[in-house]
């Protein structure tokens, strides 16, 4: 607004608003009180065209204010051309372009909707598209039909209970697909994470087999204290060589301290928008900036409740899918030396979190193991689409990347020679 007449004919407007329970003032009521106001009756011009017309206006005014700007010469001189061209200057104008883009299009019609239905079908039917991943566990892929793009997935554990690991699995099972996969984890660092991915790896491949029978992987104790020796170590060296050839899909990985580590949800956003993402992780949800920011609705937690909003939004808006991680706080039960505690899995009201954020989820992954025994169980704690109560029995040797379903069947019968 350039004008004395358009900045108090803007400020009338909306104090009468705020005084007013959110009505509009009157033409006359407008033209009574602000002096030099002059109001235009019957406009025949669409309201789409006038708000292009001002929004085209404002976006050139924008660009001309950005160029004028002190922070445009500061950041121009402090970041690098890349850096500068690449990332700062598409962050700044795809602000521009949000603010004063309009959109003439209501939604589409079903004429439009039936064509490009029947292609995507076919393109399940046949695996060729990437809207849809397969779980790493084949019962509860039959159970909620996947991981599907536009769609939050919740993954609640007790600390200490593996949840990391049931994470990582995750996306061992995603790369082995081919889906491209961004990671943030905000509690471990990268090596202490791609030692573990190396365990499970290496477990999936069936590198050692003990003298229970048992396929295990490289240890990764031995690995995070690098005392691998002898045939583990082989197998370790030989499988790092690889390890940037080895997935069909592309990791892209920020861990705890990492300098190039994000932490707000803008940052996700335009880091989605760069194209060629198909899952994205956030190990925990509370590492971002955003959700301890500012309280956007004055009420409790309401900082927590926009940042769940605004990452559905992020999702769907970019077609990914949605993994985040939050930590769960059961109830602890004394017990004898002899007693052995039941893997209990944790309910959404056990969660300390903003509702909102169980609320985006298409489910409810909850998870708990007894590492000593080996044994773990996944379950569904929320199901929009049913699941919910399932319950799978894993076996689980973090130690050696092992996370898998019980064996049934002839593979049993086979290690008792029956």
């Amino acid at each position: 607004m350039h004008t004395d007449v358009d900045r108090a004919t803007y400020k009338f407007i909306t104090e009468y608003s705020e005084q007013n329970g959110g009505a509009t003032p009157s033409y006359a009521t407008v033209t009574a009180k602000v002096e030099g106001f002059e109001y235009i009756p019957e406009v025949s011009d669409a309201y789409t065209y006038l708000a292009r017309e001002i929004k085209g206006y404002s976006a050139k005014q924008a660009v001309i204010a950005l160029f004028r700007s002190g922070e445009f010469e500061r950041k121009l001189n402090d970041l690098s051309g890349e850096e500068f061209i690449e990332r700062w200057l598409p962050e700044i104008t795809e602000g521009i372009r949000a603010k004063t883009a309009i959109k003439s299009k209501v939604g589409r019609t079903l004429t439009e909707i039936k064509g490009s239905f029947l292609e995507e079908y076919e393109d399940r039917k046949s695996g060729k598209s990437n809207k849809r991943w397969d779980t790493p566990f084949k019962p509860l892929t039959k159970e909620i039909s996947g991981w599907f793009a536009g769609d939050v997935y919740g993954i609640m554990a007790e600390s200490g209970r593996g949840k990391t690991y049931l994470i990582i699995k995750i996306i061992d099972s995603l790369l082995r697909q081919g889906a491209n996969v961004l990671v943030k984890s905000y509690e471990v660092k990268e090596y202490v994470w791609i030692a573990r991915l190396i365990s499970i790896i290496s477990a999936v491949d069936e590198v050692f087999v003990d003298d229970l029978g048992r396929r295990l992987g490289i240890p990764n104790k031995q690995i995070l204290s690098a005392k691998l020796e002898g045939l583990p170590y082989e197998e370790f060296t030989k499988l790092l060589v690889a390890l940037d050839s080895y997935y069909p899909g592309k990791l892209y990985f920020q861990g705890k301290s990492d300098p190039n580590m994000t932490r707000t949800l803008d940052d996700l956003d335009r880091e989605l928008k760069g194209g060629g993402i198909d899952a994205v992780f956030l190990d925990p949800f509370y590492g971002l900036s955003d959700v301890y920011g500012k309280n956007a609705n004055n009420t409790t937690g309401g900082s927590a409740e926009y940042a769940a909003t605004r990452f559905e939004n992020i999702i769907g808006d970019n077609d990914v899918v949605g993994f985040y991680a939050v930590q769960a706080t059961v109830e602890k039960k004394t017990m004898d030396e002899d007693d052995v505690r039941e893997m209990n899995l944790p309910t959404r009201d056990q969660v300390k979190t903003s509702k909102r954020l169980l609320d985006i989820a298409t489910n409810l992954i909850s998870f708990d193991s007894i590492e000593k025994e080996g044994r773990a169980m996944v379950g569904i704690e929320k199901g929009r689409n049913g699941g919910e109560d399932f319950r799978l029995e894993l076996m689980a040797l973090f130690d050696y990347g092992v996370l898998k379903e019980l064996e049934t069947g002839e593979a049993v019968a086979a290690e008792f020679n029956f």
